[in-house]
């Protein structure tokens, strides 16, 4: 009897193990199949064929556990097999889920712009409600129309009140006329706020805001459906320096063409300074002003611009906020960037000597401020930009950078907007890894003479700085940039 109630008990106890095992092998079951499903589908580790080989071990354990658990055999064995897959394999997907999160997060502003418009008076004024004003100025005739129709508009329904609208030259104007009490109220696009304060340091203390309306426009990029697997592409990389959403629009100070041939593992930096004189494209009407001016009426103006100026089609863009995005230099132990002149800048009273210099946050955002301390001005101040996104982009893509996964992936998803797919990414990151890192990357930038005597679209009213591009150097770039994406 007591040897029947032993069997009996072991039987029992074997059947529990069973039913744990099932119950086990269900979970590998979905984890693996949902891991797999994710590395297959964003090509991620798409190297060497090694998302196939995980997938094929995956797939064996599986198999063999369903196997033993079938014959009722090697119970412990397979309940341990089944513990460390599942454990693995959880965190594998933990972390890709984290990538495309990533993705997600970057990804989701990137298919419109915000543009914030608001009415001001004079902060002396009496006038405190949009109701009370009778007329307003505004520039209607500068590429905005379209933002100031829709702020009256709204006032008109929400507000039930209909405003008079006048127009002038350009916002500075309507600004000058405000604080000379020749106008009662103002419409005001907040990107242009800095170019007023370049025009009067001064100016937010003599005026008040009473009406605010926030505008997202849709992004028109001229994204290909066969880029996710192409082998050549252009991404724009547009850097800018401002406060508050990835997604607002602002002048951009950094504009990077970045060609990219997986093929030849090949990938040429072609910076067209800020200040170059151009045809502005969309609200631009075509104009001719200043390239940073572009910014002001989208990301996809900007693109627009320089596919018109360089005879080409960019596929992607990517928006870098550098006092948000150089943060993650810290979390990165610095960056190791190759200095050609020494310098001193206005930011941070930083010196920079000649060679290699290890750069911090600060350090960093003083490296590519600086352009009046430099021989080439704002030229050699976009090559300096280059050299730190690449050695931020090199850091992150380290091995070293996996110890602040969380922290980094939290500071890109506030300082960085584009329309890259993860796919994408991923093949980028695959290529770099399967040469072991032999991606040539060269660098290039147009050059040509400062004016000051060319007219601005956007501020008709102002004497800037313009750079007239040199004709040869343009033919130049463009020629290297074909030569990329042709192979040579």
């Amino acid at each position: 009897m007591s040897r029947y109630r032993k069997s009996l008990r072991f039987s029992k106890k074997g059947k529990k193990i069973r039913l744990f095992n099932a119950t086990l092998l269900i979970l590998v079951s979905a984890v693996s199949g949902l891991l797999v499903f994710s590395l297959l589908k964003n090509n991620v580790l798409a190297f060497r064929g090694l998302n196939l080989i995980i997938a094929f071990a995956l797939g064996v354990v599986v198999l063999l556990s369903s196997f033993f658990i079938w014959k009722n055999t090697f119970r412990i064995f397979t309940a341990a097999l089944l513990l460390v897959t599942l454990l693995l394999s959880s965190g594998a997907m933990y972390g890709v889920k984290s990538l495309m999160d990533l993705s997600s997060g970057v990804q989701s502003t990137s298919n419109y712009s915000e543009f914030e418009l608001g009415v001001y008076v004079r902060s002396d004024s009496q006038v405190s409600d949009i109701k009370q004003v009778q007329a307003l100025l505004a520039p209607t005739e500068n590429g905005d129309r379209d933002n100031i129709t829709a702020l009256l508009e709204h006032i008109k329904e929400s507000k039930k009140t209909d405003i008079a609208l006048s127009n002038t030259s350009s916002y500075i104007a309507a600004y000058n006329a405000l604080v000379h009490q020749e106008t009662e109220a103002i419409v005001l696009n907040s990107t242009f706020e800095d170019m007023i304060a370049s025009h009067d340091a001064d100016y937010a203390s003599k005026i008040k805001k009473i009406y605010s309306y926030k505008i997202t426009r849709q992004v028109e990029t001229g994204k290909r459906s066969d880029s996710t697997n192409a082998d050549v592409f252009n991404i724009y990389v547009s850097g800018i320096d401002t406060y508050g959403s990835i997604s607002s629009v602002s002048r951009s100070d950094v504009n990077i063409i970045m060609t990219v041939n997986r093929k030849t593992k090949k990938v040429l930096l072609t910076t067209t300074p800020r200040d170059a004189y151009v045809a502005i494209a969309d609200g631009g009407g075509g104009q001719m002003d200043k390239l940073t001016h572009a910014g002001i009426y989208g990301v996809d103006a900007s693109v627009h611009t320089l596919e018109n100026l360089y005879g080409i089609r960019i596929d992607y863009y990517v928006r870098l906020n550098f006092t948000s995005f150089l943060k993650l230099v810290d979390l990165l132990g610095g960056i190791d960037v190759e200095n050609d002149q020494e310098f001193t800048s206005a930011h941070g009273n930083y010196h920079f000597p000649v060679g290699t210099v290890h750069l911090d946050s600060q350090q960093a955002l003083g490296f590519v401020r600086e352009r009046y301390s430099l021989e080439g001005g704002d030229n050699d101040r976009g090559k300096n930009q280059e050299k730190v996104i690449e050695a931020v982009i090199q850091k992150l893509t380290s091995t070293s950078a996996l110890k602040h996964y969380n922290e980094i992936i939290s500071g890109l998803q506030d300082s960085v907007q584009t329309n890259l797919e993860l796919p994408t990414l991923m093949n980028l990151v695959n290529t770099q890894l399967e040469s072991g890192g032999s991606y040539q990357v060269a660098s290039q930038a147009i050059a040509g003479n400062g004016r000051m005597d060319l007219p601005s679209y956007a501020m008709p009213d102002s004497s800037l700085y313009m750079m007239e591009i040199q004709p040869e150097s343009l033919d130049s770039a463009k020629a290297a940039i074909q030569n990329v994406m042709e192979g040579k």
